[in-house]
């Protein structure tokens, strides 16, 4: 999600990201990078690697239902990305999910785009989209795209969600481990992580919002981390624990407002 106090760290044009609102559905536990056979042989003299990117039915089935509840959540529009004119993983891939979303989720609608189309599009116009869902290498590659239309992966919540109990939310940029110990770190993207477990998870939509309006709070008192600090913004620069301290210094005056 594209917050309006950001729009100028984009490295896209305002009037492109404007509004927008995208989440990336990704398969993680199939595809090339798990796929079987795989390895490093000698063919004919000479290294040959290979890997085998391959889903079974009961795979998409199960990704394409986490989606279609994700869709009906949000805006009711979900694209599948796949490569389906190349691919027979992803023939497979469009058949199963066109036909779990038309039967069980008929309220939401449902689109295919080739990857290297949405790559393009997610860039162009990325307002079109509303949920998207995809493999798990075609996931990895489009969720990081996504994130500079948020100005930084500092700015970008995650969640890894199973088909039963509860799921694992955090940044979509991992441990950052060449900035550690630094306090330069973003944490927003962790609070929002945090937003989203409340919502898709615990379902608790009010206390999302909270910490949703939260961060929004603490970016309207021009508060920024080096990531998203641009030239002349007019911000004040501050470290993770500053920036975690405003969030909660703000969470607690709304509490005191509600009591």
């Amino acid at each position: 999600k594209v917050l309006p106090q950001l729009l100028d760290a984009s490295t896209l044009k305002r009037e492109v990201v404007e509004g927008v609102d995208v989440m990336v559905v990704r398969e993680l536990t199939g595809d090339v990078y798990f796929g079987t056979p795989k390895g490093i042989d000698v063919v004919d003299g000479q290294r040959v690697g290979y890997n085998n990117m391959i889903y079974s039915e009961s795979e998409i089935d199960r990704i394409a239902r986490v989606a279609g509840d994700v869709a009906s959540k949000r805006g009711s529009k979900l694209c599948s990305v796949d490569k389906a004119n190349v691919l027979d993983v992803s023939q497979l891939w469009r058949e199963v999910v066109t036909d779990v979303i038309t039967k069980d989720f008929p309220g939401v609608e449902l689109s295919h785009m080739y990857v290297d189309n949405a790559a393009m599009q997610l860039i162009r116009w990325p307002k079109q989209f509303d949920t998207i869902v995809c493999g798990n290498i075609f996931g990895d590659i489009l969720s990081d795209e996504a994130s500079m239309l948020v100005g930084s992966l500092g700015m970008l919540p995650s969640a890894s969600i199973g088909e039963s109990g509860p799921g694992v939310f955090e940044p979509c940029h991992g441990s950052a481990p060449d900035i550690a110990g630094e306090d330069k770190a973003n944490p927003l993207a962790m609070i929002l992580s945090a937003a989203m477990m409340l919502q898709y998870d615990l379902d608790r939509p009010e206390e999302a919002k909270m910490l949703e309006d939260a961060v929004e709070a603490v970016l309207d008192q021009k508060l920024r981390t080096p990531d998203i600090k641009q030239d002349n913004d007019g911000c004040k620069l501050v470290g993770c624990k500053e920036m975690g301290e405003a969030v909660a210094s703000v969470i607690m005056a709304m509490e005191e407002i509600k009591v």
